[in-house]
């Protein structure tokens, strides 16, 4: 039986995860297909991309016809990210670019009804109820990337009943076993040194801070309808378990894997079928002579409780907590703020925000900027 080809929109293709998707389109050229790549401000790694697999549209956050020599671009033609999202020739979109700026094209996916392997946590988290509703009459699929909500989706599978709580797993990052008086000094390079994973810096930066964990309970909740009271955390710093869920009979179900982003990738574009794949590290068990686990601090991890607050509230809080976090770690990695600034910046510009209820585009939209500014006055100082 011949195996049909599926065809990709590659969003965020130089970032983390763009590349190890590629990874895997590579090891499995009879199965995947590149149609459209779509980097932000990476022109020479876009550029090796489009010569390695030769996609019929690019998208280039910088190109126009009078900036950019059009011959280095060779077959591609540029396509913008929406109609990327939305091209009839595409059966998987990959939306693997960072921050709330990612939520026009998942809402364009998701109006076209397409399957979507999303890694854009921040699309969810701001306007989860939106893209709910939307899937739910396009009928569009949202395969889950983050390996945390992979594990949730794979323990799911085949289930009929509903799960009485999701238990998220994280490493505790770099600055687990820190004693509280050292938090102030952390540096850059130590922040991105993650134990675990190789992630961009946005994500690294806030799995240091357990932000990351706290944007993956909202994210739960809306992937899997599940009360965000009933989605918990958990220490595993060997992250070897990536996500367990309890059912009503008390059985727990884990999915155990190496700590490696191109599995749930792989999983998600070739769902429901598991693959070989050589590049795809096997578990060795002799390594591993203990499965540890503990509660998070969330006294000397601040953002992982205002993440959760943000959540409970709802309305345009999520998109808040999402915007001021993306200016408190951005100017954290230029060495403008401390590491322990990033969680008072957020919780200060929480503060001072009047809530929509059940926001529309415009309104989450309106709430990011209004989050951007205001983290930016607390920084100067101005409010």
């Amino acid at each position: 039986m011949v195996t049909k080809i599926k065809k990709l929109s590659l969003l965020g293709s130089t970032g983390s995860i763009g590349q190890q998707t590629l990874d895997i389109v590579r090891a499995m050229p009879e199965r995947f297909l590149v149609v459209c790549l779509a980097a932000g401000d990476n022109h020479a790694l876009l550029m090796q991309q489009i010569q390695e697999f030769k996609p019929e549209f690019f998208y280039y956050a910088g190109y126009s016809s009078e900036n950019t020599d059009r011959a280095v671009f060779l077959r591609p033609r540029y396509l913008p990210l929406e109609q990327m999202a939305t091209h009839q020739d595409v059966d998987i979109v990959v939306i693997a670019t960072s921050g709330v700026a990612g939520l026009d094209a998942v809402l364009a996916a998701v109006k076209a009804g397409k399957t979507i392997a999303l890694a854009n946590k921040e699309s969810l988290v701001a306007a989860g109820e939106i893209i709910n509703a939307t899937a739910k009459k396009s009928k569009a699929h949202i395969h889950p990337v983050d390996s945390e909500h992979s594990a949730i989706w794979q323990c799911l599978n085949g289930e009929k009943q509903a799960p009485c709580r999701i238990i998220l797993t994280a490493s505790g990052g770099p600055f687990l076993d820190y004693p509280p008086e050292r938090m102030a000094n952390i540096t850059v390079m130590q922040a991105l040194a993650h134990p675990s994973w190789k992630m961009g810096k946005k994500v690294t930066i806030d799995s240091a801070t357990l932000m990351n964990k706290g944007l993956e309970v909202i994210e739960a909740h809306w992937l899997f309808s599940v009360p965000l009271e009933d989605v918990t955390v958990l220490i595993h710093p060997q992250s070897i378990v990536h996500s367990m869920v309890e059912f009503i009979d008390g059985s727990v179900k884990a999915q155990l894997s190496y700590p490696d982003m191109r599995l749930p990738i792989q999983y998600a574009l070739s769902y429901p079928d598991r693959l070989p794949n050589t590049i795809l590290p096997n578990l060795d068990w002799s390594n591993f002579a203990d499965l540890t686990f503990q509660q998070p601090d969330m006294t000397k991890f601040p953002c992982l409780r205002l993440a959760i607050e943000a959540g409970n509230r709802g309305g345009t809080y999520p998109a808040v907590l999402c915007a001021a976090d993306e200016v408190a770690v951005d100017l954290f990695l230029q060495e403008k703020i401390r590491f322990t600034d990033i969680p008072i910046i957020v919780e200060k510009t929480l503060e001072k925000h009047s809530s929509v209820s059940h926001p529309t585009l415009d309104d989450i939209k309106a709430a990011d900027k209004w989050a951007r500014e205001t983290a930016l006055k607390i920084i100067g100082g101005n409010e």
